[in-house]
């Protein structure tokens, strides 16, 4: 090569390493697990123990062994049925809050070695792991902290066990891809026969970072840790499945009171959002049970969410950058409800229909600006299948805009984005816009991208041309554009059950409130606001009932909220017979209806007695009679 030559690569070489630079990574980012996790997009949580064999919502810890003999368990059809549906994990509720646990574990009796199942010798947890293997599904472990059974909860004894449970669950099923803690943290148990209500510094009593997670870390490095506040994916803050409109998976948990922010005892008012430009990358779970409760109750066999309500679902969590776990119920005999089943395969036949074509696809993509004007950081990226090649502008460039043009006039009704988050959460927000009669017409404008943001317009849209204008405090390094249409079928159950058959407003009226009595709404709904109801009400009814519903108020938050309750009845409204007592069980965090069965009631009178509420002595909610 001679001197000019020479001297003109020496003076082009740094523009064209420059053009092949990749933009400087913009706040915390994600580690390779969380990265094989936001990939996974969906998983499912089974919720099976005693509990089911209860109908109960949680567990009180006092259910006999012998009552966990599933009669026709199969794992192999739960697993499938996930499948079907387009999910790509399992987690096995290896133990709930009452202490059972699904393994023959050497730290407690209160297991299915205890049981008539196999004989007890039989291993759920290993069942749900082979089946999940055999569908080709990740396999992930749950496992309470709150042991409502164990007579060691609330001493130092009971951590030692919790870890050693742990501890097993780590290294005798395979590669987990998650380790989920929960929550709940002391409250009333049975406690081996002690039935009291323990308390535990929920700061410091389950040596969460320095003892217990690095339990997961050493067996299973690539085993994502959820609980309320991470470490590596946060809870939502609620049980409707739903991510805010705008979800950072940048996070900062934040303690209440100047405490330490831990599992149970945190500040829940950004979990939906997360934190622009948080101090961790910590990315929203969005659970959500596929009925009302988390375990199987008959009554709810026709409340199973339909496909459409399942893609709603998907929409506000996936697509709002978090992960979907939904939850499944086995009912006692060991499989999925027909119900069930059907819905979650119409739901996977959704997802394939509705994403099976980009519309996009052979799109010309003209940027304002391209980084380098090198093809590495070009508009053709977003168009190929790979979520981690992007398109990228110059350092000084942080809103370019993008011109499509479709090759053919199209009809969607969703939008996809992503970001390479390799390179972190950069995009503040995304306006687009759509041609129509020669000007550009506003279509849509959301804010928080992330590893998948997906946009559902009010109605379908038919157009060749639009345009998007990022905004970014840096270079944005936007992955993937497309267009889709909803597929959509006609849905019903096979199986035919009756609803819950509700009393008439004119059936039963509220004794000495005529605040009350007038708020009885023509549906037969008794509705009851905190200046308004004390801690009991008595009813007269002229009908003999089934059982008693109660609904939380959504305008009062969880406030006025019952949490226990007793029931009486009585022929003179004078002397009174208690009938049932209970708990609405997670009530908090998944405020849906509630039912107290009372088989056959016939008396003239009953009384419910709210016994703790939600911050208030007055009770807060609906109330409703069933025939």
């Amino acid at each position: 090569m001679n001197k000019s030559k020479s001297l003109l690569w020496a003076l082009l070489l740094p523009s064209f390493l420059l053009a092949q630079q990749a933009p400087e990574p913009y706040g915390v980012l994600p580690s390779e697990r969380q990265l094989r996790w936001h990939e996974m997009e969906t998983y499912c949580l089974i919720h099976y123990t005693p509990t089911t064999f209860q109908n109960k919502e949680w567990g009180y810890g006092d259910a006999d062994p012998e009552i966990f003999n599933p009669t026709k368990f199969d794992a192999k059809q739960i697993a499938q049925a996930a499948k079907t549906a387009g999910f790509n994990g399992l987690i096995s509720v290896a133990k709930h809050h009452d202490g059972f646990c699904l393994w023959p574990t050497s730290t407690t009796d209160y297991s299915v070695a205890s049981s008539p199942w196999e004989n007890g010798k039989g291993d759920m947890v290993k069942e749900f792991m082979i089946a999940s293997k055999d569908a080709g599904l990740a396999f992930g472990v749950y496992l309470s902290a709150w042991d409502r059974n164990d007579t060691r909860y609330a001493s130092p004894e009971y951590v030692t066990a919790y870890q050693k449970q742990l501890t097993e669950l780590m290294t005798g099923y395979g590669p987990l891809f998650t380790s989920w803690h929960d929550g709940a943290n002391g409250g009333d148990g049975y406690y081996g026969g002690k039935n009291e209500k323990r308390t535990i510094n929920r700061t410091t009593y389950y040596q969460w970072k320095d003892k217990t997670w690095p339990i997961v870390r050493q067996k299973q490095p690539m085993a994502m840790i959820f609980s309320d506040v991470g470490p590596d994916m946060r809870w939502v803050g609620n049980e409707k499945g739903f991510a805010a409109e705008t979800s950072w998976a940048t996070f900062t948990p934040q303690g209440i009171d100047g405490r330490t922010p831990v599992p149970g005892d945190s500040d829940y008012s950004t979990s939906p959002s997360g934190t622009r430009n948080g101090k961790y990358w910590i990315p929203a779970e969005c659970d959500v049970p596929q009925r009302p409760g988390w375990f199987y109750h008959e009554d709810q066999n026709s409340e199973v969410k339909t496909p459409n309500q399942l893609f709603e679902i998907y929409l506000k969590s996936v697509g709002r950058g978090a992960n979907m776990n939904l939850g499944l119920a086995p009912m006692p005999e060991g499989k999925l409800h027909d119900n069930d089943v059907k819905s979650l395969a119409a739901f996977g036949r959704k997802l394939k229909e509705t994403f099976a074509v980009n519309l996009a696809e052979g799109a010309q993509i003209k940027a304002s600006n391209v980084r380098g004007n090198s093809e590495i950081f070009g508009t053709a990226n977003l168009l190929d299948d790979d979520r981690y090649s992007y398109f990228a502008s110059d350092d000084h460039v942080h809103n370019p805009e993008l011109e499509i043009t479709l090759p053919e006039n199209q009809e969607f009704d969703l939008i996809r984005l992503r970001e390479n988050i390799k390179l972190g959460q950069r995009i503040d927000s995304v306006n687009i816009e759509v041609l129509q009669d020669g000007d550009w017409a506003p279509l849509a404008k959301v804010t928080s991208i992330g590893s998948t943001r997906l946009i559902k317009l009010d109605k379908p849209v038919s157009a060749s041309r639009l345009k998007l204008t990022l905004y970014a405090p840096v270079a944005p390094a936007l992955s993937d554009f497309g267009l889709f249409k909803e597929f959509d079928a006609p849905f019903s159950f096979d199986n035919d059950e009756q609803g819950k058959v509700e009393l008439t407003a004119d059936q039963y009226a509220v004794v000495g409130s005529k605040k009350l009595a007038r708020a009885i709404d023509e549906d037969g709904h008794l509705q009851v606001s905190l200046k308004h109801a004390a801690r009991e009400i008595i009813f007269a009814i002229n009908a003999p009932i089934s059982g008693l519903g109660y609904l939380p108020n959504p305008q009062s938050g969880t406030k006025g909220t019952v949490l226990k309750y007793e029931v009486f009845v009585s022929e003179d409204a004078k002397t009174w017979t208690p009938v049932t007592s209970g708990e609405f069980s997670n009530i908090r965090a998944n405020p849906v209806a509630q039912r107290i069965d009372l088989r056959r009631v016939k008396q003239k009178y009953i009384k419910f007695k709210a016994l703790e509420n939600v911050e208030s002595a007055n009770i807060s909610g609906t109330f409703v009679f069933y025939k």
